[in-house]
């Protein structure tokens, strides 16, 4: 059993800001990841995954976890096993994601199977899923089996997108609303479980949970097609993935499938060598923004981000009114108008 993770006195969420609010969430989650491998043998295993525990990121599943458990005035100490759980399965998904990708870079550091090997890495996953369920458990005072309940389904609808998006890359057709099913599973479930775990462990109705689920499949439609667009929009240095990279990798994202469903002629002749060819070369990747901008895929983007978040604010109207809800509203928005 994994030792319990530390916990700190709750911040007073009703005397910061949202934005203190969330960073203090975001600290709390950040120093505790590490101490959960602390001093574990063998080193060949456990240095790899202490590193992807360290890694900077963006923490945002855990932390709306918790904000859901204090807009029902419950308390976040109890609540950080499950935060904690969430976002370790979630670095989990990725480092299979980037063994899966042969990517070689993750938040600006190399990802395991380069730094360490392919097989390490297989490890420090299986590991780190393992752990996730570890933590789940350690929950105090609420029924375990109301949180695997939802948590077993999630773990089978992510695996389904992961196997869905790399079945992708060999269809030669692909449609947006098949884009959206498979964010669904692999960005959403997650997402859905985070929102309706915290409503578990603070309380909420069986209707509440249900508005809960719908509220983080949205919002992963929303984060995912925002992740798209910045791809191509946001400054690289900010970015830290290498401008346009889903192009070169011939992904079959929101904006590249839109493209394609828009294009005609001439122009859907030149987007269709992402298919043809398996991307496109990165020399042509400023013009293929010019040519979907002239298109108006990316302001289509940007409604649907925006549409999808606007749904997920109407589904959390149902949370007491308290300032964690408040900050958890502020958070959805802040999401929207992020730009890395």
């Amino acid at each position: 059993m994994s030792p319990s993770p530390q916990r700190p006195t709750s911040p007073p969420t009703e005397r910061l800001s949202p934005e203190e609010c969330v960073a203090a969430l975001r600290t709390r989650v950040d120093e505790a990841l590490p101490t959960l491998v602390e001093e574990r043998t063998p080193a060949a295993l456990y240095d790899a995954v202490e590193h992807v525990l360290r890694s900077k990121g963006k923490r945002i599943r855990p932390v709306l976890l918790l904000l859901v458990v204090q807009s029902y005035g419950a308390s976040a100490d109890r609540a950080l096993p499950a935060a904690l759980a969430v976002e370790v399965f979630h670095n989990f998904t990725l480092v299979h994601d980037d063994l899966m990708d042969e990517d070689e870079e993750r938040r600006g550091h190399p990802t395991v199977h380069v730094k360490w090997n392919p097989g390490t890495a297989v490890l420090v996953g299986d590991l780190m899923m393992g752990l996730s369920y570890d933590l789940l458990g350690q929950v105090e005072g609420t029924d375990v089996e109301d949180l695997y309940a939802v948590y077993h389904p999630m773990v089978e609808q992510l695996c389904s997108g992961q196997a869905l998006d790399a079945s992708f890359e060999d269809e030669e057709a692909v449609s947006v609303e098949a884009y959206l099913d498979m964010i669904d599973r692999k960005t959403g479930a997650l997402l859905s479980a985070a929102f309706e775990l915290g409503g578990i462990i603070g309380g909420a109705s069986m209707e509440e949970r249900e508005h809960l689920r719908d509220a983080g499949q949205l919002v992963g439609r929303a984060f995912q097609i925002q992740d798209d667009l910045l791809d191509l929009t946001a400054d690289d240095d900010a970015w830290g993935r290498g401008m346009g990279g889903d192009l070169v990798q011939g992904k079959k994202t929101f904006l590249t499938l839109r493209a394609l469903e828009r294009a005609e002629g001439a122009d859907y002749d030149w987007f269709a060598r992402l298919v043809t060819d398996g991307g496109l070369p990165r020399d042509d990747v400023p013009e293929a923004r010019d040519r979907m901008a002239a298109l108006g895929i990316f302001d289509e983007a940007r409604d649907a981000v925006a549409s999808y978040t606007e749904q997920a604010h109407d589904q959390l109207a149902r949370l007491p009114d308290t300032a964690a809800t408040e900050t958890l509203h502020w958070l959805l928005d802040r999401l929207e108008a992020r730009d890395y």
